[in-house]
């Protein structure tokens, strides 16, 4: 099966270096990656740095500086250089006619976006998704935090289904998380290698219900290491979406973990 990680984080100045990434992928079977630029991290060179020394194998979100007054131009230069996405924070401070966002549509890249589940309700997100559908938005964290147990994990997950709206725009795509991202830690593990530990609590449907909101084509799978690593580790965050019951009908599965990133970034299988 072909497996591709769409939310990696490496670094020269924080998170890990791009061989403890190698490091994973290898040991897990993960042919491709794409490297996410840290919030606040305005310096591109070590992303970019990697593609460009491993062909084929990453793609590289960039992060723009919003004091930068010619964006448009800096975001050509980057895509010379390697780029194939830009990343926006939507806890931020952000307008949603910034000509970056057209210019990203022209140029073919990616548009990955971070928030909450209120970020990608709000009417603002779904302007900017009107005002350029010839970009292409790709939500991170499956459209809500990171942190698992919050974003509206308990029912009726109202928060959430409002959130899963944008699906209505052809135009995006959303990024799958590990459990870890959704279930919160147990506090008593089962015994035996292996075993799934959320035995004592219920997973929440979020996976169904982005699965029944985008279709598996519009569906990716992203590991979000290294932070990973202090939830269920990397190899679980891909073992647990691979094995989830609700992506084994047909190919779907195949679709998640490889075949909609190989398709949306560009790599070759």
């Amino acid at each position: 099966m072909l497996i591709i990680d769409t939310h990696v984080h490496v670094g020269d100045t924080w998170e890990e270096p791009i061989e403890t990434m190698l490091y994973q992928m290898e040991a897990n079977g993960v042919s491709h990656a794409v490297l996410a630029q840290l919030n606040g991290h305005y310096d591109n060179t070590y992303i970019l740095d990697c593609v460009q020394r491993h062909p084929g194998r990453f793609k590289a979100i960039i992060l723009l500086d919003p004091l930068d007054k010619s964006r448009a131009k800096t975001l050509e230069q980057l895509k010379k250089q390697g780029a194939s996405g830009m990343r926006i924070n939507l806890r931020d401070e952000w307008d949603n006619e910034d000509v970056a966002f057209k210019a990203a549509g022209e140029l073919g890249m990616i548009v990955s976006a971070i928030g909450n589940s209120t970020n990608f309700a709000s009417a603002k997100f779904k302007k900017l998704l009107d005002n350029f559908p010839e970009t292409q938005f790709c939500l991170e964290h499956m459209g809500r935090s990171a942190k698992p147990g919050v974003d509206f994990a308990e029912p009726p997950h109202d928060g959430f289904k409002d959130s899963l709206e944008c699906a209505k725009w052809p135009n995006t795509a959303i990024k799958v998380p590990g459990l870890g991202e959704i279930v919160k830690r147990p506090s008593r593990f089962p015994a035996g290698a292996g075993a799934l530990p959320f035995s004592e609590v219920k997973i929440p449907p979020l996976y169904d219900m982005a699965k029944e909101a985008y279709g598996v084509k519009r569906m990716m799978w992203a590991s979000n290491f290294p932070p990973c690593a202090a939830l269920e580790g990397y190899r679980h965050a891909l073992q647990w979406v691979r094995e989830y019951p609700g992506f084994q009908n047909g190919d779907d599965i195949e679709w998640i973990m490889g075949k909609t990133a190989a398709k949306y970034w560009g790599f070759s299988s």
